[in-house]
């Protein structure tokens, strides 16, 4: 089974073998290291860029403005903050052109916690993300959905922003997470498509004949069913929802998981279907909490949902602080944790109507 990194790199090599990319480029994404998760190991279009993130993004937007189709990566989101005044004019181009220019450009970029990255490797960009207007924003929590919301996004024929949770990216995907056409063995791909250590030189990729799969940017998908409480979330912390959501089960509590897998534009109606099943909500991300992404969904849960809620909507995310501890009870206590998921769990389960 692939990784969610391997998932990356075959849907990049599709990507430019089949669907026009022209470029993959950023610090480090070029020969010989492959980007430093060896996410654009082999690549045919692969080039190195100089430490310059504000320069990637130009370039980016120039390249797709004169109609190639560039992939871009800032090497961590923690750099990125300082190019969100070109992010919004790559968001404006088409809309502020009445539709006659598109920009089709792609910006990846690893984000969130859980390597022990410290103050400038750790942060989250998801909640700044959607407060750039024009831009399609995902965060895929599996391989499959990496694949397919990749390819989704080289497609479109304007920005879109691929967010990948860099504490999932050795994580290997599950027996229904394959990607069509992989090879069965994990040794075998992991051959065929990661680099050797040492001199890299001579090394070429042997790329399997996977098959186009594109998931749909603003479908969400449905984790595991429940009739208690909604939980609502994305990336890295999808899978601790799902350790949450079993320890809870033994308690009685039934909680239904919601992947958003896409923030911008995100499926509303899916929430509010499983809102109105379950009458209970958690919204759960590891960004900060003070103008978080959730916040934002909470908000249009009350508005909309009042009356179907039988307890206040919680919001579980980051502590307000200013970076991540590099400490590993630091970390742990600067985003949610499978505890803190269950204590909320638990209490929105005790209100009844």
């Amino acid at each position: 089974m692939a990784t969610l990194v391997q998932a990356i790199r075959l849907a990049l090599h599709v990507g430019e073998e089949r669907h026009g990319v022209t470029d993959v480029f950023g610090e480090d994404v070029g020969p010989p290291l492959g980007g430093v998760f060896t996410q654009s190991q082999g690549l045919r279009t692969a080039w190195n860029s100089p430490l310059d993130e504000r320069g990637i993004v130009g370039t980016a937007i120039g390249l797709a403005l004169a109609g190639q189709r560039p992939v871009a990566e800032i090497q961590f989101c923690d750099y990125a903050f300082n190019t969100v005044d070109l992010l919004k004019l790559a968001g404006g181009v088409c809309w502020s052109s009445a539709g006659d220019y598109n920009c089709p450009m792609v910006l990846m970029t690893p984000v969130g916690s859980g390597i022990r990255g410290s103050l400038y490797h750790s942060h989250s960009f998801d909640a700044q993300a959607t407060r750039i207007p024009g831009w399609k924003i995902v965060m895929p929590s599996n391989p499959l959905d990496a694949y397919g919301l990749l390819l989704s996004a080289i497609a479109d024929p304007n920005p879109v922003m691929f967010l990948a949770p860099k504490a999932l990216l050795r994580a290997k995907a599950a027996p229904n997470e394959r990607i069509p056409g992989e090879p069965d063995d994990d040794r075998v791909l992991s051959k065929m498509i990661d680099a050797p250590l040492g001199d890299r030189s001579r090394w070429r990729p042997e790329w399997p004949a996977v098959e186009d799969l594109f998931v749909p940017i603003g479908k969400a998908r449905t984790c595991r069913q429940g009739r208690d409480v909604t939980v609502v979330t994305y990336g890295r912390m999808v899978p601790v929802a799902m350790q949450a959501a079993e320890q809870v089960a033994a308690d009685g509590v039934d909680a239904e998981v919601i992947d958003l897998r896409s923030l911008a534009p995100y499926d509303w109606d899916a929430i509010r279907a499983s809102i109105k099943k379950t009458n209970r909500v958690l919204f759960l991300n590891e960004d900060t909490e003070v103008t978080n992404f959730g916040e934002h969904l909470l908000r249009r849960a009350v508005e909309e949902l009042f009356y179907e809620l039988f307890a206040p909507p919680k919001l579980l995310a980051g502590a307000d602080v200013p970076g991540i501890g590099l400490a590993d009870n630091l970390e742990r206590a600067s985003v949610p944790q499978v505890d803190g998921i269950v204590a909320a769990l638990r209490d929105l389960a005790r209100h009844q109507p």
